[in-house]
């Protein structure tokens, strides 16, 4: 079967879904001001471009779908082999990070807490699904329309390497462009542990399997 970019993330409780939303919807309106802020980029929305918290991405074949879901619950609800059930508690934001990436547009994220719960969970499932992940994508793995863009494909490409475990960095993306005045939960809680495929910008874009997970 064909191979699909995936990501393995925490989808946050429905309030701070609509929070995430809200403040896309500010970012897109000021992208029709200016070019600066580079619109019709990230549009999110609680269908087709899920809010998220990635734990894990990379290349999986289509057929290890049903085996990734069974291994997703065994996480969410039973935990590590040692028989830890994972919790991953109240997660804390700090604000706006507005960064820059690999083709120089600006992209602001709500920065999370690294707690020790979320750290283990990323590094548990990034270990766990080791066997079935792979990088080398290409265009075609990604969900689309639209096309994968390069700055994509570096991001899913290098994630191992730049991005998991001592270089996790989990938040929340709210879109291309630079915005700083807005309240977000400072606390809140996540709903599921989810495997999605990935669109382009590294968007969830369609959920492949789920599990509740405690909070």
């Amino acid at each position: 079967m064909a191979k699909i970019a995936v990501d393995v993330v925490l989808l946050p409780s429905e309030d701070v879904a609509e929070r995430a939303i809200h403040a896309n919807r500010e970012l897109l309106s000021q992208g029709l001001l200016t070019e600066k802020q580079c619109p019709d980029k990230i549009v999110l929305d609680k269908e087709n471009c899920l809010p998220h918290i990635s734990l894990a991405m990379g290349c999986i074949d289509e057929s290890d779908v049903a085996d990734i879901e069974t291994i997703l619950g065994t996480i969410a609800v039973l935990g590590t082999p040692d028989g830890e059930q994972h919790s991953v508690g109240r997660l804390h934001s700090h604000g706006i990070h507005v960064g820059t990436n690999s083709a120089g547009e600006k992209v602001s994220v709500v920065p999370l807490e690294t707690t020790e719960p979320l750290q283990s969970l990323h590094e548990e499932v990034m270990q766990t699904l080791a066997p079935y992940f792979s990088y080398d994508v290409t265009a075609d793995m990604v969900l689309s329309p639209p096309p994968a863009c390069e700055s994509t494909l570096l991001w899913i490409r290098d994630y191992h390497e730049n991005s998991s475990f001592e270089k996790f960095f989990p938040h929340i993306t709210i879109g291309y462009g630079q915005i700083e005045d807005f309240a977000f939960p400072g606390e809140f809680t996540v709903s599921r542990l989810a495997l999605c495929h990935l669109g382009n910008h590294c968007t969830c874009r369609k959920i492949l399997a789920s599990a509740e997970i405690s909070s």
